[in-house]
């Protein structure tokens, strides 16, 4: 059987991500770069829901004013009302 030393896998391991680490190297401006591209990306979400919130508003708005303007003009039976020999003046 083959048994590995825990310590030496360690510091095998060790040495390997130290040395994968150590050749990356962040660009001059990356944090001001990837800032200004979640800023931009933010004031268009932002930006998106805005216009849609105002086109549902009035979406509703005109649905509403259709359905008002498609309603009877003759009363209903239901509003009818009481002819004036009917009502009760106590």
């Amino acid at each position: 059987m083959n048994h590995t030393d825990p310590d030496r896998t360690e510091r095998e391991l060790t040495e390997a991500l130290a040395a994968l680490a150590g050749g990356v190297h962040a660009a001059p401006h990356a944090y001001r770069t990837a800032r200004g591209e979640w800023l931009r990306r933010e004031r268009r979400r932002r930006l998106v829901l805005a216009v849609l919130i105002t086109v549902v508003f009035a979406l509703a708005t005109l649905i509403g004013l259709w359905v008002l303007n498609e309603a009877p003009s003759h009363q209903g039976v239901i509003f009818s009302g009481l002819s004036d020999a009917q009502v009760d003046t106590r």
